[in-house]
């Protein structure tokens, strides 16, 4: 799950690019990650740049997590046969002349070969970001549907190799555009004379680069890596080998991903790393020692199943980490907390059902703060994600919808939001600049169609009985 939460390609991973949490958008680690909370893009840019598949080793988005979104389309074209009519006037021979015109008109097999204005087929180019000082390969498939809407598939095969569906494309006058949201990045170029190659921009989080992209054959196309393998979804992993080990002082941002086969965390508190383990805010945690906010941690565990964890799998992997390596014992409680309550809006939601594939993670990931994509996610896991990187309370959904979504909100935070993250990103605009977004609550109801307010509710904490810091490893 890219808990990215995923991504964009300014922040390097890819959305599919999932990773979730993380602020930094040199964020190196995020594979198919989890970008749940505090990303700050390195979960996101599912071509953002850095990416969910870099987080200080790749990143995001993501990533994701901004920047990196590449095309690439097949192109099938035909030839319109050509007719030769010849008329035969002669006299006394009417017989050969009708079989020679049958024959003339009978139309040649269409030819394979596109034509040089024919969009459909699959283009490639190579995104150079020179901000991290690497090239993002990306492939784009086009196609149509059987009422001729033109459909693009976008492969940033550097990022993970996760296909994403525009969601709107065109080809008009031998200029192509397409939009993908979930990242929130667009693309427009030209196509040459002779149907060869398209010269183009990709736009993503306010920058622009260039994408150039040729028509290629499927013997000439890049190879578009398998995606990861799921784990058995009745699977209910442990631990086959762990290292937790101290943050490196200075590293920004926060980051939940995948490398490989192992679960990695990247400057993670025991705070982090206990509600993102059970689901929960900080204030649900009582009784916990001071450095359960102070100390970092990196994590490193490598699940006992193959394949890739769900979200509820992820999640039991931290929480046998903490059982194991920081001895964590605690027991349940229901206390009436102040809290968040989430509600849908009298107009109704604003957003759609996702586009993800079935196994795709989901993605939580902030381009700055106030500045969120959600991907591949249900309210309660979007709930989740805003009390653990945003909120300064518990976040309760009573929305009652249940399907996966995909939207952006951008708002302008307050005191009270991103305090943990107050100084590893941009501040947050002045109150009287014009352009500055809304706050939470107005955006909340305007862009995504719900509400969100204070109220009180019972609900679960945790008290921690027993824990210790482990040794470094």
């Amino acid at each position: 799950m890219h808990n990215n939460w995923q991504g964009s390609r300014w922040n390097g991973y890819q959305p599919h690019r999932i990773a979730h949490r993380a602020l930094d958008p040199t964020a190196e680690n995020s594979e198919n990650v989890t970008n749940v909370c505090n990303i700050e893009r390195v979960v996101a840019l599912y071509r953002q740049i850095p990416s969910l598949n870099s987080h200080p080793p790749g990143s995001v988005p993501t990533s994701e997590r901004t920047i990196g979104m590449k095309i690439r389309p097949m192109f099938e074209g035909t030839l319109a046969p050509r007719i030769l009519l010849a008329a035969a006037l002669a006299t006394g021979n009417l017989v050969s002349a009708a079989a020679g015109f049958a024959q003339a008109a009978t139309p040649a097999a269409p030819s394979t070969a596109p034509m040089p204005r024919d969009i459909v087929g699959t283009w490639q180019g190579t995104l150079h970001v020179a901000a991290i000082n690497k090239d993002l390969r990306i492939v784009n498939k086009i196609s149509k549907d059987d009422k001729g809407k033109l459909k693009v598939m976008d492969y940033s095969i550097d990022q993970g190799g996760q296909g994403m569906a525009a969601n709107k494309a065109s080809f008009e006058d031998g200029v192509l555009k397409y939009s993908i949201d979930a990242i929130e990045g667009k693309y427009e170029g030209k196509m040459s004379a002779d149907g060869k190659t398209i010269a183009g921009t990709w736009t993503q989080g306010g920058g622009d680069l260039p994408l150039n992209m040729e028509r290629t054959t499927p013997d000439n196309a890049w190879v578009i890596p398998e995606p990861p393998k799921p784990m058995p979804a009745d699977a209910n992993p442990g631990i086959d080998v762990a290292t937790v080990k101290p943050s490196k002082p200075g590293t920004p941002g926060k980051l939940f991903s995948y490398r490989g086969r192992s679960v990695v965390t990247i400057n993670t508190s025991m705070n982090d790393l206990v509600t993102f383990a059970y689901g929960l805010h900080t204030k649900q945690i009582i009784g916990a020692p001071d450095w359960f906010g102070t100390d970092q941690f990196d994590v490193d565990a490598v699940p006992d199943v193959e394949g890739r964890p769900n979200l509820k799998q992820l999640r039991l992997v931290i929480q046998k980490l903490l059982e194991d390596r920081f001895k964590l014992a605690f027991h349940h409680e229901r206390r009436e907390l102040s809290a968040y309550i989430l509600t849908v809006a009298a107009a109704g939601p604003k957003f759609k059902t996702s586009t993800a594939a079935s196994n795709d993670p989901p993605g939580f990931f902030f381009r700055g703060l106030g500045d969120l994509t959600v991907r591949n996610m249900n309210m309660k896991e979007f709930t989740e994600g805003m009390q653990s990187a945003v909120m300064d309370k518990p976040v309760i959904d009573q929305t009652g919808l249940t399907e996966k979504y995909d939207f952006n909100l951008k708002w302008t935070p307050d005191d009270s939001q991103f305090a943990q993250f107050r100084g590893a990103g941009a501040p947050p605009p002045p109150a009287d600049d014009a352009n500055a977004p809304p706050s939470l609550y107005t955006a909340v109801q305007e862009q995504i169609g719900l509400k969100i307010g204070p109220g009180k509710a019972q609900d679960d904490v945790i008290v921690i009985d027993h824990v210790v810091k482990p040794s470094a490893n």
